[in-house]
């Protein structure tokens, strides 16, 4: 794993398309339990790089309802997103991740993670990348029906500021959804169930 993650962030695959440079953002370990698969780091994430170190961030580990320790505890938590670099600034916050990442990478470190009992699905770019033909028409629809996707996935909307409309809008993710959650992610880190 230690020198997968070394060719990971030596990996200048896209970086003529990445407006900051290459930085890959990335934390994983062979004992993690939980795999989160977001988009793509941002700007501040990109300065930092701390993994989701934002607001989205900060939201996020609410809605999984842990600590940061246990977030940044790589022996328990692998964060992973779509794409690994900050793929630049978009019309309407920053563009989609970077397509190369996933395919050149997802599938050989996860294979170095064995204890893997639940990947939380943030987002279209994840959902549409590992659900396929099992999608629902729109995000709302497939966060709507997470159950499906149960107990290798769980799926949820970004936990970006710019989707407070979103949640304003389907107030049912919070008070059904996000507990069973938190149910699933205490289950797993727990031992039972991983």
């Amino acid at each position: 794993m230690k020198q997968l993650l070394k060719e990971i962030q030596k990996c200048t695959v896209c970086s003529a398309h990445l407006p900051l440079g290459p930085r890959p953002i990335i934390t994983a370990h062979p004992k993690a339990k939980i795999a989160i698969i977001g988009q793509a780091p941002g700007a501040k994430v990109h300065e930092t790089g701390i993994p989701w170190d934002d607001p989205s961030g900060k939201q996020l580990r609410k809605w999984l309802g842990v600590p940061d320790d246990v977030f940044y505890d790589e022996t328990k938590i692998a964060l992973i997103p779509m794409g690994f670099c900050y793929p630049g600034k978009g019309k309407s916050g920053d563009l989609p991740p970077r397509t190369e990442c996933a395919p050149l990478w997802h599938e050989i470190l996860l294979e170095k993670m064995p204890n893997i009992a639940l990947t939380i699905l943030i987002g279209q770019y994840a959902q549409k990348y590992y659900l396929g033909k099992r999608l629902q028409p729109n995000l709302t629809e497939t966060v709507r029906a997470y159950t499906n996707y149960l107990p290798e996935y769980f799926v949820v909307p970004h936990p970006s500021p710019r989707n407070r409309f979103w949640l304003r809008k389907n107030p049912w993710f919070e008070e059904a959804v996000l507990p069973e959650l938190q149910k699933v992610i205490s289950t797993v880190l727990n031992g039972a169930g991983g």
